[in-house]
């Protein structure tokens, strides 16, 4: 039996999981294995690649280390590390030269956002060897983490909705080499972004559509949410039609084999991947806004604007988007909670006028 997207892509990621582990210590097989049945199979290879850049960034720099192979890297090791070397090697990451097999080297810069999640992950290694009494100490817990400037959230606005969509339905200031694309693939790019922007789900859990999964009789799609969760989204109206469109359409294409259940489909007659999704909506995206970065995420965001403005209800925005924490949609959509204090000041009134 044929495995689902979702599934494919978990089996594909702990493969290659394996593979980042056969070069590390011990120590982080460890610490993967406790972590396993909490956090998703992209997740720690997230946390694999930003552990070989702190035991690389050992064996390169720290003098006691010099020349020692990760995989020999010893829990007495890690134990000895100090919060001053800690703290240089989070300095180090602002900017860092990896040699290369070949022997040139590559320039690598980090954002603050990125040094953050690389320190985040040390923690959390730290931690888990530390719970788990595998070392005595835990250096990583004493640095701080860095703090980083709070950002507006980047959506369409609402007219830029509408011109959005009215540009992927009618490709009309695509270049002529993406139009003539456009022509055999408009219907298809309409469904996706009519379905991301009307429902909110991510672009993985829309890639990850097969055929059975939409079910017109409830206007709602059978999705697959972090953790493997599997949930129905509602869609509306609009939505609907252009999905009834589409399939009529899909009817009519022959999938590759073992590509025959997937909803939406690539040039090549294959499930569409996440890549191509994002490269269609910095397209039609560039048209629209030009000086915004659109991205298959900002869809999901306006959306959560959407339905916040609409419902005032933080709770069943987190629901829909699929937040396990209220309090991560409280901290996207804080504006808008601000927002509506304000508008709230003048809803009581104390007399009579």
């Amino acid at each position: 039996m044929a495995l689902r997207y979702n599934e494919e892509v978990d089996k594909n990621n702990t493969l290659k999981l394996r593979k980042m582990l056969a070069n590390l210590p011990e120590s982080c097989s460890t610490f993967m294995r406790g972590i396993e049945q909490r956090t998703e199979s992209r997740t720690r290879i997230a946390y694999a690649y930003d552990l070989s850049v702190f035991f690389t960034y050992l064996r390169d720099e720290v003098s006691r280390f010099h020349g020692k192979q990760l995989t020999a890297f010893t829990l007495e090791d890690i134990e000895s590390i100090t919060v001053l070397e800690i703290e240089k090697y989070v300095d180090a990451l602002k900017y860092r030269v990896r040699q290369n097999p070949d022997g040139s080297e590559t320039e690598l810069l980090n954002s603050p956002s990125g040094i953050k999640r690389k320190l985040s992950s040390l923690k959390s290694f730290y931690r888990y060897l530390y719970k788990d009494q595998l070392i005595q100490k835990n250096p990583a817990e004493l640095v701080d983490m860095p703090k980083l400037r709070d950002h507006d959230i980047i959506r369409f606005d609402d007219n830029e909705v509408a011109d959005f969509l009215d540009e992927v339905d009618s490709g009309d200031q695509l270049t002529e080499r993406q139009a003539k694309y456009h022509a055999k693939t408009g219907r298809r790019d309409s469904a996706m972004m009519n379905l991301m922007l009307g429902t909110g789900i991510r672009v993985s859990e829309c890639v990850g559509l097969n055929i059975n999964d939409v079910d017109f009789n409830n206007d709602g799609i059978r999705i697959h949410r972090k953790g493997g969760k599997e949930v129905t989204v509602y869609f509306g109206d609009e939505v609907e039609r252009e999905l009834r469109s589409y399939m009529e359409y899909r009817k009519t294409i022959t999938a590759l084999p073992g590509h025959e259940e997937a909803l939406f489909l690539s040039m090549q007659k294959k499930r569409i991947s996440v890549n191509a999704v994002e490269n269609l909506v910095k397209k039609y995206a560039k048209v629209v806004t030009p000086l915004k970065h659109i991205t298959p995420h900002k869809l999901r965001s306006t959306y959560g604007t959407n339905l916040y403005k609409e419902t005032g209800d933080i709770y069943l925005v987190a629901d829909v988007l699929g937040h396990n924490d209220v309090n991560t949609t409280k901290k996207h959509y804080a504006a808008l909670e601000d927002e509506r204090r304000r508008s709230a000041r003048n809803k009581v009134h104390l007399r009579e006028d």
